[in-house]
């Protein structure tokens, strides 16, 4: 396995942890996520899944509603993600993305395998759950999105820049300087970690 793949089934392991721990009575908790249920950001997390799968003509798999059973429909989704990763000639294959060419894995690396740390934290928010990122997860995403230039920072703010309906950033919420990297770096996309 590569780093890539590996950090993917780390994080989809952490992510699908929350989703089994949320009690039936919380899939209609708000969010952090502006104007989103519980339930909501689950659904975000398996519709960028599909989005991942784009570039190579394909959609997600039949599987449970997620109405019905978000924890099925998640794990089909993944399945289908980690199908891709564990496939060399898929996962190298170039796609063209908002932010540059890059090979399938590289864009699944960068757009949904962080979400789903950021939105994990959220999921645990609404839910009552542990919402500690591990902290090398932090470090590399702090370092990773501290980077961005000015220009594209914005661009990440602004709503509909990527499309209808996307939202990647919200404004940034103050944080002390002296605050927890964990808490910097939700201020940085908009999340107020209080």
């Amino acid at each position: 396995m590569n780093a890539i793949a590996d950090r993917y089934r780390r994080h989809a392991d952490a992510f699908e942890r929350k989703v089994a721990a949320v009690e039936s009575g919380q899939w209609e908790s708000p969010s952090p996520c502006e104007d989103w249920t519980a339930r909501d950001v689950v659904g975000h997390i398996i519709d960028m899944h599909g989005v991942m799968l784009r570039p190579l003509g394909r959609s997600l798999s039949p599987a449970p509603r997620l109405e019905d059973d978000p924890l099925g429909a998640f794990t089909s989704a993944r399945a289908d993600i980690q199908a891709v990763l564990d496939d060399p000639e898929s996962a190298g294959t170039q796609c063209d993305t908002p932010t540059g060419r890059m090979t399938v894995e590289q864009q699944i690396d960068q757009v949904i395998s962080d979400d789903m740390v950021l939105h994990g934290w959220d999921l645990a928010r609404a839910t009552g759950q542990d919402d500690r990122m591990d902290p090398a997860d932090v470090e590399r995403m702090w370092s990773s999105t501290s980077a961005i230039e000015d220009d594209v920072l914005e661009k990440l703010r602004t709503p509909e820049a990527f499309g209808p309906g996307v939202k990647v950033f919200g404004p940034e919420v103050p944080v002390p300087k002296d605050a927890p990297l964990q808490d910097r770096l939700l201020g940085m996309i908009g999340r107020d970690p209080r």
